[in-house]
């Protein structure tokens, strides 16, 4: 028709992602042997990340299948098993996983309603959650302390000029 369509959520490697992956890539004992989950894995960058990382177990997990359809191809490009995971898990607490991660969650208030009980549930439970922003209005920072900060890159001032750094974060 005409019209330029934006990217599916899913296709963009958002800066918490990006963030997320290289906090892994550059500390690898924080998955390394453990059983993971990425929530809202989108194209699978963090569970990738994890999985070169020496992740025992990698799910990635997302509601849209074109983005499983992503995660598996991306994955074996890439040489990592990763298990796509369809469905909405936001109502349970990442099941048997030691290490629960979200990169870019706290885009709207809708899904940060729903994002932060599951992350919290998970934390109570035992596993390490790790989160990835840039600083999100809907991101509980009176909850987190920040594990790690990175500066954003060049690229993605255009998109999100407000965005100076990204942060890696960990429920208290």
């Amino acid at each position: 028709m005409g019209a330029v369509l934006t990217a599916p959520f899913w296709a963009t490697a958002w800066p918490g992602g990006q963030a997320l992956a290289r906090y892994l890539l550059d500390h690898p004992l924080t998955v390394a042997g453990r059983r993971v989950l990425d929530v809202a894995s989108g194209s699978g960058l963090v569970a990738i990340a994890a999985g070169l990382a020496g992740a025992a177990a990698v799910t990635a997990n997302d509601v849209d299948p074109y983005a499983l359809a992503a995660i598996t191809l991306n994955a074996r490009a890439n040489g990592v098993a990763v298990t796509p995971c369809p469905g909405d898990l936001l109502d349970g607490d990442g099941g048997d996983a030691e290490v629960v991660l979200a990169g870019d969650v706290f885009y709207s208030e809708a899904i940060a309603k729903r994002m932060w009980p599951f992350l919290h549930r998970a934390a109570v439970r035992g596993a390490l959650v790790l989160l990835g922003d840039p600083g999100r209005g809907y991101l509980p920072a009176d909850q987190l302390t920040t594990v790690a900060s990175y500066p954003a890159a060049a690229t993605d001032a255009p998109m999100e000029p407000q965005i100076s750094s990204i942060s890696v974060l960990q429920p208290r």
